[in-house]
């Protein structure tokens, strides 16, 4: 106790804010498994970093006997700390107070916040645990959801935006994470959906959970909507604060630059992995691993689209996005989810100075009526937009199958990809050979005394001269064929080379992206 009354008073206040709602209510969220907002950013920041901002903000409702209840902070945590010694920005809603519900002030806050981010050039990290909007604040709450929104997309592309759902997040609420860049989940413990389990069964009459509806794993495998799905609160924070550490500040900086590992390392294994039948899986990852630093490898939307592979990786130091088709799922064709998945990908890496790294093995497109009736070829040209749009440096790697549209899609030399190697395993053709000869042939295999054996010859004609890279490097299509081993020195140098490249795009208040 200080000697000053003013003092005294003023740090009486803070400890009663620092209670949110109370202790019993703490004890509530705990006995739910749920850590409070202040905790939550206590784990996510680094220790002692964290100065909050607007801590005696109270509503400025009287209605409904709100009058009675003013809480100060009211049901949001907002300031700033450091993640790894680097500014960020923050959000932490508390559900021990109006359930973490949104009204007028509450809103304010947030924008505040955000501001604050949007003129400093650091990122911002929003954790969302409501019930939604404050009804008892009417259209008042609905129009500081809206603000926040405003916010969210003046900001995309000029900072990193990330969102923790830590709880509930439903109706107008999931839309602010929905534009942000990054979404992640804790599994059990937090769930998003537009309508809830209630209104769902009342207009279809499906009787479903909360967790069935809109629960980590859903969203990390079904939807799409979250990018990155953990086991528990605390994983969560961690693994956010992983993620920033491959990304810049803003879109005028670069990602923080940190070498640990030899820039001229080989790994003779690369040299085997690609199997001999063409037709034979083998995963990707066991590819890119060996290849970027220290074997790191950050996924994003792991277990949603798994025919494709995106994420973020170090070489030479130097912060990459990867995009890898995977032959592992579905041949690594590609599809809508997978078109769409790696479009947006690609499209924050460009935004934010990161370059791209492409890994192609890709037979096509995904043939069949529910890909064309659902629009594969609208999915099909994002992903060509984003790639030709893209003015970061692009180095692409292909491993095996280079076939038609998709080759052409996933980073060719014709849509301005900067460098493009292959590995001697590579095959670069309008199709595969099997498909290819039925067409070409069709009408000699049908008058050939012994078609099966005149199909084989065909085809072995076939791959000596189109299943190979070297018909595409003799064009500069492929700007020279490598051994896998030396991949990763090949990439750094091809990084280091590129490191001062400036490309851009025709003057325009924006594309029209295939939407």
């Amino acid at each position: 106790m200080s000697d000053n009354p003013n003092i005294n008073k003023l740090n009486q206040l803070k400890a009663q804010t620092r209670l949110g709602g109370g202790q019993d209510r703490i004890d509530v969220q705990h006995k739910k498994g749920r850590l409070t907002a202040r905790e939550r950013l206590d784990l996510l920041l680094d220790k002692g970093s964290f100065r909050e901002i607007d801590p005696f903000v109270v509503h400025r409702t009287s209605d409904f006997g709100l009058h009675e209840q003013k809480i100060m902070s009211d049901s949001v945590v907002t300031g700033w700390g450091t993640v790894d010694g680097r500014l960020v920005y923050v959000y932490s809603q508390d559900f021990t107070v109006f359930g973490g519900s949104l009204g007028e002030v509450h809103a304010e806050k947030i924008c505040k916040v955000m501001d604050l981010a949007m003129k400093n050039g650091a990122p911002m990290i929003g954790l969302n645990d409501s019930g939604g909007a404050r009804i008892q604040e009417g259209v008042v709450a609905l129009a500081g959801y809206a603000d926040i929104f405003l916010k969210n997309t003046l900001a995309s592309g000029v900072i990193p935006q990330i969102s923790a759902i830590m709880g509930p997040c439903a109706g107008g609420a999931v839309y602010s994470p929905a534009l942000t860049d990054f979404i992640f989940m804790t599994r059990n413990t937090s769930y998003m959906f537009v309508t809830g389990p209630d209104v769902v069964k009342a207009v279809t009459h499906e009787e479903v959970t909360q967790e069935e509806l809109g629960g980590a794993s859903v969203h990390s495998e079904k939807s799409g909507v979250c990018h990155v799905a953990a086991d528990s609160e605390a994983d969560t924070l961690f693994l956010i604060r992983k993620l920033i550490g491959y990304l810049p500040q803003n879109n005028m900086e670069d990602a923080p630059f940190i070498t640990t590992d030899d820039p001229l390392r080989m790994d003779e294994a690369l040299n085997n992995i690609v199997p001999d039948d063409a037709n034979k899986p083998y995963d990707i990852k066991e590819v890119i691993r060996p290849i970027v630093d220290d074997g790191n490898f950050f996924e994003i939307h792991e277990n949603y689209a798994q025919n494709i592979v995106v994420g973020f990786a170090r070489l030479g130091g130097h912060s990459v996005g990867i995009v890898a088709n995977q032959p592992a799922v579905l041949a690594g064709v590609l599809d809508i989810d997978a078109s769409e998945k790696a479009a947006r990908f690609v499209r924050f890496c460009d935004a934010f100075n990161i370059p791209i790294i492409t890994f192609e093995d890709v037979p096509g497109f995904l043939p069949g009526t529910f890909q064309e009736h659902h629009g594969i070829i609208r999915s099909g040209a994002k992903l060509l937009y984003a790639y030709c749009e893209a003015t970061v440096p692009k180095l692409l790697v292909i491993t095996r199958k280079a076939y038609g549209g998709a080759y052409c899609v996933m980073s060719s030399k014709h849509i301005r990809s900067d460098v493009n190697f292959a590995w001697p395993t590579a095959e670069i053709a309008v199709m595969g050979p099997d498909g290819a000869v039925n067409i070409i042939f069709r009408k000699e295999l049908e008058k050939a005394k012994d078609p099966v054996k005149r199909k084989a010859e065909l085809v072995a004609e076939y791959k000596e001269k189109f299943a190979n890279p070297y018909v595409a490097a003799s064009r500069g299509y492929i700007d020279d064929v490598i051994e896998p081993k030396e991949t990763r020195p090949r990439l750094i140098n091809a990084l280091e080379m590129l490191s001062n490249k400036r490309d851009g795009n025709p003057a325009k208040k924006h594309g029209n992206i295939p939407l």
